[in-house]
């Protein structure tokens, strides 16, 4: 295993926190949430009763497998973005046909390598080739000794839902460029359905998720130096049927500062800080989003009550 260290620095970290606290309203960037213990609460919340997605996005997998190997085809070099513990990529690595390499591109450099350590133990053919770095800017990629034919993007879990639709269509747009004119890319999509449902799966009964986005201001307290009170903030997350898409923000308690490289932030008793969304998608928006990118949707795979999908993309 050879390991690309590509990590953001704690100056890239300040940077992107100081931007955003500027702004009116607040927010902070949820590619953050994900240090050792975010990455370890988000597994807690795949396994929450209300969190649907991760329960049926893998028996989607399993259902639509066969499918999904004989449309990528074989000897594919597999690029995932934002790998996370690996469950998903496992099913997949089982059911293509000869996969030649894996490179996941992931943030937490804790779950990518405990990630990829069981991977490469299941599966001692397949060349790993992780890259620990922050996936929404172009990475370059390091190439498997062993020659592919084609690139599969593998982007599951509707991570592409939590970016604003310019930011998601450059996102789109750089993954065209490293599938390349013959590669794939295979896409979880969460479905547009009723909002009691969406609602309780970003609000568990046992509040983990709550404990997963308050973690980032830990996170930020100790990587970057800044004083958030983090019992003076309460989770809240709210679906939006207008704009379709979950709105999660941190809201504080009282009127308070927050201090960062000698900088001033004042919080009105309150004032919601918007650090995630998680946008749902119909055939006809998704098909939208992805014509603006260049892409195109060549084969798509729904669990049987419709609350998710698979989609295999292609350049247009």
């Amino acid at each position: 295993m050879i390991l690309t260290d590509l990590q953001p620095t704690a100056d890239d970290i300040a940077g992107d926190v100081l931007a955003g606290l500027s702004m009116t309203p607040k927010r902070l960037p949820s590619k953050y949430f994900y240090d050792a213990r975010g990455s370890q609460l988000f597994e807690q919340i795949t396994r929450q009763p209300e969190y649907y997605l991760t329960r049926v996005e893998l028996a989607l997998l399993d259902a639509s497998m066969p499918a999904i190997a004989t449309a990528v085809a074989a000897h594919a070099h597999v690029v995932e973005y934002g790998s996370g513990s690996g469950r998903k990529t496992h099913r997949l690595l089982e059911g293509l046909d000869d996969p030649v390499a894996y490179t996941p591109i992931e943030i937490s450099k804790t779950a990518l390598l405990a990630s990829v350590g069981r991977l490469a133990d299941a599966f001692p053919g397949v060349e790993m080739l992780p890259v620990c770095a922050d996936f929404t800017h172009p990475v370059p990629l390091p190439q498997p000794s062993r020659g592919t034919g084609h690139t599969l993007v593998f982007f599951p879990g509707s991570t592409l839902g939590n970016f604003l639709a310019e930011d998601a269509k450059r996102l789109l747009r750089s993954m065209r460029v490293t599938m390349g004119p013959r590669g794939r890319a295979l896409v979880g999509i969460d479905l547009d359905k009723d909002p009691v449902l969406i609602e309780a799966a970003y609000n568990d009964a046992a509040g983990v998720t709550a404990e997963f986005t308050l973690n980032l201001l830990v996170r930020l307290n100790r990587d970057i130096g800044s004083d958030f009170d983090v019992s003076a903030f309460v989770h809240r997350a709210t679906y939006s049927r207008e704009r379709m898409r979950i709105e999660t923000h941190l809201v504080s308690q009282r009127a308070q500062d927050v201090h960062l490289a000698g900088r001033s932030f004042h919080f009105d008793a309150g004032e919601a800080m918007q650090v995630e969304y998680s946008h749902k998608y119909t055939d006809h928006s998704f098909a939208t989003l992805i014509a603006d990118a260049g892409l195109r949707v060549v084969e798509r795979w729904n669990d049987p009550q419709d609350w998710f999908g698979l989609r295999l993309l292609a350049p247009a």
